[in-house]
């Protein structure tokens, strides 16, 4: 057992105290604050009497908050600082009292880990300890454990600070979804997220940056930064986040302000209403970019001001390529991290998403979700979906994806998108937390981080049938025309029994001051068949006027458009209805949409004609000859049929082998029955 799991372990043992007054998934809400504020007295212990020092100094100088913030800090050598005169020990000589004075000790804090300890709503614990007897015993527990940095380092601590978020999620499993990503997708996904920059991580005193706009506990970000300092030790890798649910941020900012990290960079709030991280970083982006966010999660709440950016920003904002529907904002969160990426010139950025299947293909063409897709692929920005198997996460069984993306794709995948299947690449858990029933071991994460390696190495020339597991395709290849397709109206006339009836419902006939009269009129003529409009046309008007209907036999334009529609009926045999210019009307009952794949993304608009005209010859004309192509109505459209992609057909079994089964069953039935009856 490693010794960062033996502290791990012993910090949780804390959790026998807390049985029967506490339910084991309200166990983190004590041990994790507890573990935070022992490990700060622990780091702050040899710069105490500095700061309570200079504290009493700064008091007569009457300066700025800011000023006497930094010089506090300053002080005790740390982004943070406790000016309380009390620390774990002096808390314990007091023991009537321990509730008050631990609670003037956390005000003490500088004013970041203060928000912190609030965050974590650690005031609620307080009392409800104090009141269970508890809270003397408590405190004096982690009071004996040592956590000061000449004992436990600050990468020693984070491990410590993980194991107990991992412990804490495990039996909180009716909510760890929404917090906690299982740390083998986390591997798997960091693992191709920095595939192709093995080699670059690895060059002596380099910087790089990693943001996560949904960042829960921050798993992803302390993978990310494992990643490039097991390359290179001598990295300096520096994390930014946001997290809108309170005690995730606080665990979060927890976890950096025990590992080193600047908590600062954990920002607090909705990432699409208030982006923590605009102008910190000015032009440059982030190096990495990574998160899963809330899968379907609809951002009805924030509709108008997303909206109001989409429509007043355009493309200087986040939104421009569009938004998608309420109900899902996926989407979202990749706009805002795209928005976020370097630009090439210096030195460009990757991105990875973990996603349901509704974004491959949600949205018809030239929807929000259609266009935000076709946005990606035309900048050629989308270097690989990889297909996750089901159940692999704590709070749903579906069927999810990574979608990683680049503006610095390599050489030979300039216009090309990796498909890899990982559906398969699993095994069953021993036991099941919450829906998690399958996990990725590790010898699979490393053979699907070495296939995507391969395909990442792909020739510009080279075929796209890689691997049973990985395929290659145009980009191209998920963007199609929808065409409205049209038949022509062919017609016949008839007056029924029912046709009074059904003219009766029409909205413009109830309008209608003669109603009464007209539908007499109509009941009148039943019986009636013409083949063409023009005989019908003037046995209606005739019929109308001698019943004084309208002006001459001819009704208002919206109730003889009722009539029209009510006396018509569609006929192969019928009459040909043209307009005024003699061209043939459309159907609107054998109207259909065909889509027609694309064959290049640059296309021109002759040449996008020319393949819809192909497409017809091809497909539709040897069919039906009289269709044809409302090009008005033509519009453009990108999904990702990743399933498709990868189908395999199984042909059924033979019918011999089915009707021998067949008999074999009849044959036992009747022999079991034949022993009931003896």
């Amino acid at each position: 057992m490693s010794n960062h799991q033996k502290y791990a372990d012993f910090i949780w043992s804390v959790a026998d105290l807390l049985r029967g007054d506490y339910r084991q998934s309200e166990y983190g809400k004590v041990i994790l604050p507890f573990t935070v504020l022992r490990r700060l007295d622990c780091v702050l212990e040899a710069t105490k009497g500095a700061v309570l020092a200079e504290h009493e100094t700064l008091k007569a100088k009457n300066l700025p908050a800011g000023a006497v913030e930094r010089m506090l800090k300053n002080a005790s050598r740390q982004s943070f600082y406790n000016t309380s005169p009390l620390d774990f020990a002096k808390l314990l000589s007091d023991s009537d009292n321990v509730a008050a004075n631990l609670r003037a000790y956390i005000g003490g804090f500088s004013s970041g880990a203060v928000e912190v300890v609030d965050k974590y709503r650690f005031d609620e614990q307080i009392t409800r300890l104090d009141e269970a007897g508890l809270l003397y015993l408590v405190t004096s527990k982690f009071a004996g454990i040592d956590l000061h940095p000449d004992v436990v380092t600050n990468h020693q601590m984070g491990y410590i600070f993980e194991e107990l978020i991992r412990k804490f999620s495990e039996i909180s499993n009716e909510t760890a979804g929404e917090h906690f990503t299982p740390r083998e997708v986390i591997r798997l996904m960091v693992n191709l997220l920095m595939a192709p920059d093995d080699q670059d991580v690895m060059t002596p005193g380099i910087v790089r940056t990693v943001f996560d706009p949904a960042c829960g506990t921050g798993g992803m970000l302390t993978a990310a930064e494992e990643y490039i300092t097991r390359y290179n030790s001598k990295a300096t890798v520096k994390v930014f986040g946001q997290e809108l649910n309170p005690e995730s941020w606080a665990i979060c900012r927890s976890d950096m302000m025990l590992k080193g990290q600047d908590p600062a960079n954990i920002a607090f709030g909705n990432s699409f209403t208030f982006d923590g991280h605009e102008g910190r970083i000015g032009e440059k982006g982030f190096d990495y970019l990574l998160a899963n966010p809330p899968f379907g999660v609809e951002w009805k709440k924030v509709q108008s001001e997303i909206e109001d950016e989409a429509k007043n920003r355009g493309w200087r904002g986040r939104f421009g390529a569009g938004t998608p529907r309420v109900n899902d904002g996926s989407f979202l969160f990749l706009q805002h991290m795209i928005s976020k990426m370097k630009p090439v010139e210096h030195g460009g950025s990757r991105i990875a998403i973990v996603f349901n299947g509704s974004p491959l293909f949600t949205g018809a063409a030239e929807s929000g979700e259609s266009n935000i897709r076709r946005w990606i692929l035309e900048n050629d920005w989308l270097e690989a979906i990889v297909a996750l198997p089901d159940q692999l996460f704590y709070n749903t069984g579906i069927s999810t994806y990574f979608w990683i993306l680049s503006n610095r794709k390599a050489e030979g995948l300039r216009d090309k998108v990796i498909l890899l299947d990982a559906r398969g690449s699993w095994t069953k858990m021993r036991k099941s937390l919450g829906d998690k029933r399958k996990l990725i071991p590790e010898n699979q994460i490393e053979e699907l981080t070495q296939l995507y390696k391969d395909a990442l190495a792909i020739s510009a020339d080279e075929s796209h049938e890689h691997h049973a597991k990985v395929k290659i395709f145009p980009r191209h290849a998920f963007g199609y025309q929808r065409i409205t397709v049209e038949r022509e109206l062919r017609q016949l006339f008839a007056v029924t029994d029912e046709t009074a009836d059904e003219l009766a419902e029409a909205k413009a006939v109830q309008k209608y001051e003669d109603r009464a009269a007209l539908l007499d009129a109509v009941k009148a003529l039943s019986g009636t068949t013409c083949a063409t409009k023009r005989e019908m046309e003037s046995i209606l008007v005739a019929h109308f006027k001698k019943h004084g209907l309208g002006a001459h036999g001819k009704l208002a334009a919206p109730v003889l458009k009722a009539v029209w529609a009510a006396v018509s009926y569609s006929d192969p045999e019928g009459e040909l209805q043209t307009d005024y210019k003699g061209n043939p009307l459309p159907d609107p009952d054998l109207r259909d949409n065909e889509n027609v794949p694309l064959t290049s993304m640059n296309s021109t608009p002759a040449e996008r004609v020319a393949e819809i005209e192909d497409y017809m010859k091809r497909e539709v004309l040897p069919h039906v000859p009289d269709a044809w192509v409302d090009y008005t109505k033509t519009k453009i459209g990108f999904e990702i049929p990743f399933t498709r992609h990868f189908y395999i057909y199984t042909p059924p079994r033979p019918l011999e082998q089915i009707d021998t089964e067949l008999k074999s069953l009849e044959a036992e039935i009747q022999k079991l029955l034949s022993e009931v009856t003896k």
